[in-house]
């Protein structure tokens, strides 16, 4: 069993990051957190929470939702999927029965931003 501690992020792929900027930021009116633009990715919050919309310009890949977890490589191990290390820990994704791609991931390297348990 996986031990989901809650959302971590929603993800979506645009394919032009200006247009984007305009429906997500101005038409939505969500505040932007960041933005890396050399990765042609932006985070929008949503609400209150830490958890946000990331928007990446990229080649169409179906929407995500990664899920945080006290340790991604052991929700790797149990999924029998490879992890991948990213800035604030670990990732694995694995798709459901019916396609839908779920991530978790962790924050072994940015413990200060992960939720207490």
């Amino acid at each position: 069993m996986i031990e989901v501690l809650g959302v971590d992020n929603l993800l979506h792929t645009v394919d032009d990051l200006q247009r984007a900027r305009d429906f997500y930021g101005g038409f939505l009116g969500l505040t932007k957190k960041f933005e890396v633009a050399d990765a042609g990715m932006i985070l929008y919050r949503l609400g209150a929470e830490e958890p946000g919309l990331v928007i990446a310009r990229q080649e169409w890949v179906p929407p995500r939702v990664w899920l945080e977890v006290p340790d991604a490589r052991e929700a790797a191990r149990h999924l029998g999927a490879p992890a991948r290390e990213i800035t604030t820990g670990w990732v694995v994704e694995t798709p459901d029965p019916w396609g839908n791609v779920l991530g978790f991931t962790d924050y072994v390297n940015a413990p200060q931003l992960a939720r207490k348990r």
